[in-house]
């Protein structure tokens, strides 16, 4: 039997998201489209007369509910085409999107350079006296924080005009991993030709079968490889991007520039990495813990995925995976679990994969509507922990949106995993510790290590590879693609260690990461995983207060700096203690399926 992806027609209606809660039709698009001219029109009034509080609130007023209206259009075009790209119409309101949003933005790049014209001594004045600047003072004292940084209004508009060039490797990589790539046929378990996509490539993954996982593997790579000289040059495009934007405006790198947006210090980025480093050695038992399991002559990078108690019954549906989230997230309170499921009733997850879907998983939305959560799931634990990830993404973004105004209405880059991360590790102590059958309790705590390595070590790999990648380019290396095979292959040999068998293949791993076109965002999974691990070990406490902190943290959007969000809710990334407490969880997690197994 063949097993083929659906068809976008084939798929049940109560399993797609409800796009039309956004737009009922795509007339009503196209209308805010065409008004966008008027905003562009309004906007471009206020040039030049930023010179009193009062026009300076009115400016900001129509600027920020303008705002409102270009990403409601771009979200919803870039939405459609991610349900299915193979949708002409789609990808043409996906471009129309997205040069709206361009046009849109270089209409308005005079706004910061106006504003960086006036000292700050105007600025505060000016926040004293209009009532109606008080909201902004967090956006105007953050505009003023870069000042060094923000280029004259002709330069800006410049610089706003360029940005969709900017975007365009990264906007074709995207299309060539979800519409074109195409991948060879398996025999599965059951002797069944299977398909391999990206989504059921990381089922094929967790086979016990390691014939099935050995296809996949070289099935899924073969892809890559077919396209490796494209993808190398792509991904070096993206690099020299960062680095003009970077000199651009006088950053002295493209990871400084990147932190620079959430005020995070370069020092983090770099504490982070050198924790890890110290753990590396218990990542490395954890390869050898894998191969004596197994029962192993040799482990390769394919016997990773695998369970390693093939008797636990794992696979679970989508609707009981609704239920053991509602079920273990209890510790977040009544109210959190009473908005997540009627979300999760109403229209604000797409489930399945269908053919041209944007693989992976998020969640999105606009403000002043409700988020979305976009899945592929196919049955298997690790799905259902994804379900809670992004319901935790989700529910970050309606309590923002719920307490703030839409000018800080987009929680901080810096805390976008955080949320989310709290969810996964919440339901996975949850099962841990309610779950009676030893052998289901080993499988979880496995998954619970697997968590680690894929959230923090693993994506701590990725950081560190992007900023060879960067750095290489700065010192003027040309990023070939058997340069970034090379360093590719020396950080998995560090961080995997010599027990395991580097295949040719993963050479090329990097080269299927679509993080890696936003530069340095990867990093955030690692400081998000840390400081949730902190937040859940607080909530799980039963002390109220750890709830209360939590849920203002929630609520905070990007009202604060990022850093100064956390502190006040009892977490401070801005030392290496989150981090290092997270790695020594690792370990102990590690050291007790050693003694278990």
């Amino acid at each position: 039997m063949e097993i083929k992806t659906r068809k976008r027609s084939e798929i049940p209606h109560e399993y797609k998201w409800r796009l039309e809660d956004i737009y009922k039709t795509t007339a009503d698009w196209r209308k805010d489209v065409d008004a966008v001219s008027s905003m562009i029109e309004t906007m471009e009034g206020y040039r030049g007369k930023l010179t009193t509080g009062e026009a300076l609130a009115s400016c900001l007023k129509d600027y920020f509910k303008s705002n409102e209206t270009i990403s409601r259009l771009y979200v919803y075009a870039a939405m459609k085409r991610h349900e299915d790209a193979n949708v002409s119409e789609s990808q043409g309101m996906a471009d129309i999107g997205e040069s709206t949003s361009v046009k849109f933005g270089a209409a308005t790049a005079f706004l910061v350079p106006e504003l960086l014209s006036l000292d700050e001594a105007t600025i505060l004045s000016f926040t004293e006296s209009v009532p109606e600047l008080k909201s902004y003072e967090h956006f105007l004292k953050n505009i003023m924080r870069q000042k060094a940084h923000i280029r004259s209004a002709e330069v800006e508009e410049l610089l706003a005009q360029t940005s969709e060039v900017g975007d365009a490797a990264g906007n074709i990589y995207s299309m060539l991993d979800s519409a074109d790539l195409k991948f060879d046929t398996i025999k599965d378990d059951k002797g069944n030709t299977v398909e391999v996509t990206h989504a059921r490539y990381y089922t094929l993954m967790q086979s016990p079968d390691r014939r099935v996982r050995k296809d996949a593997f070289e099935a899924y790579y073969k892809a890559y490889d077919s396209l490796k000289n494209t993808i190398a040059t792509m991904y070096n495009s993206s690099v020299k991007k960062d680095i003009f934007y970077a000199n651009a405006r006088k950053y002295n790198s493209a990871l400084e520039m990147a932190l620079s947006n959430s005020n995070i210090p370069t020092t983090v980025y770099h504490q982070l990495i050198e924790a890890v480093h110290e753990f590396l050695p218990v990542m490395h038992r954890y390869v050898a813990l894998r191969k004596r399991v197994l029962k192993l002559d040799e482990i390769h990078m394919y016997d990773l995925s695998t369970p390693l108690v093939e008797e636990a019954d794992v696979k679970i549906s989508y609707e009981e995976a609704k239920k053991k989230c509602i079920e273990g997230l209890a510790p977040l309170g009544k109210e959190y679990l009473a908005i997540m499921t009627k979300g999760l009733e109403s229209g604000w997850v797409d489930v399945y994969e269908n053919e041209g879907k944007e693989s992976g998983a998020y969640a999105w939305g606009v403000y002043g509507g409700h988020p979305y959560v976009l899945l592929n799931y196919d049955d298997t634990l690790g799905d259902m922990f994804t379900l809670a990830h992004e319901l935790g993404h989700a529910m970050h973004f309606y309590y923002t949106w719920e307490n703030q105004p839409s000018v800080y209405g987009s929680p901080n880059i810096f805390l976008a995993e955080v949320a989310s991360t709290v969810n996964e590790t919440i339901l996975m102590d949850h099962m841990i510790k309610t779950t009676t059958d030893p052998k289901t309790r080993l499988y979880l705590l496995g998954e619970y290590i697997k968590q680690f390595r894929g959230t923090l070590i693993r994506q701590v790999m990725f950081a560190e590879f992007e900023m060879i990648a960067h750095h290489m380019a700065e010192e003027g290396e040309p990023l070939t693609l058997d340069a970034l095979n090379k360093a590719y292959r020396e950080l998995t040999i560090k961080y995997f260690g010599t027990d395991i068998v580097i295949d040719p293949e993963i050479d090329l791993e990097w080269a299927r990461i679509p993080h890696f076109y936003r530069a340095f965002y990867v990093y955030q999974y690692a400081t998000g995983f840390s400081a949730a691990l902190a937040f859940s070990k607080r909530i799980q406490s039963g002390d109220p207060q750890a709830l209360t902190d939590y849920l203002g943290f929630l609520k905070a959007g990007s009202s604060d700096y990022a850093i100064e969000i956390l502190k006040k809710a009892g977490v401070d990334m801005s030392t290496p203690t989150p981090v290092r407490d997270a790695l020594q969880k690792f370990e102990e997690l590690v050291t007790e399926m050693e003694k278990s197994l």
